[in-house]
């Protein structure tokens, strides 16, 4: 599966677990951090190994792939490519804290309607 598939054809839909989540720390917040640690240190390890790859095969084709890298010049398709796949890493590493925003937004918005319903019964 190559890289063009991945960003043209895969859905962009949000989709976050329902339920309670387990918490393991007890310091605010920490289950998020070690939530974004995890995906990027899963990206990382991802992008060790298909440099690894890269480099492999250069060698075995005897190209010198560290000095085409350093003179590399990236046209602006190439740029966006990378900012997109920025973005979605970024997207990724936020998701449990953009689910738990949105949780509280939604009983805040709850409480919010049955405060307002009581006041207007109270009238």
């Amino acid at each position: 599966m190559n890289d063009d598939y991945m960003q043209d054809d895969r859905p962009h839909v949000i989709r976050d677990a329902r339920g309670k989540r387990p918490q393991f720390y007890d310091t605010p917040g920490m289950d998020q951090v070690m939530s974004m640690i995890m995906v990027l240190a899963g990206d990382l390890c991802v992008v060790r190994d298909r440099l690894d790859s890269a480099e492999r095969v250069a060698k075995a084709n005897g190209i010198d792939l560290a000095a085409g890298i350093e003179e590399l010049e990236l046209d602006q398709e190439a740029l966006e490519e990378r900012e997109a796949r920025r973005q979605d890493l970024l997207a990724r590493m936020y998701s449990l804290m953009r689910k738990e925003a949105n949780e509280a937004a939604q009983q805040e918005s709850a409480r919010g309607y049955r405060e307002t319903i009581e006041e207007i019964a109270k009238q």
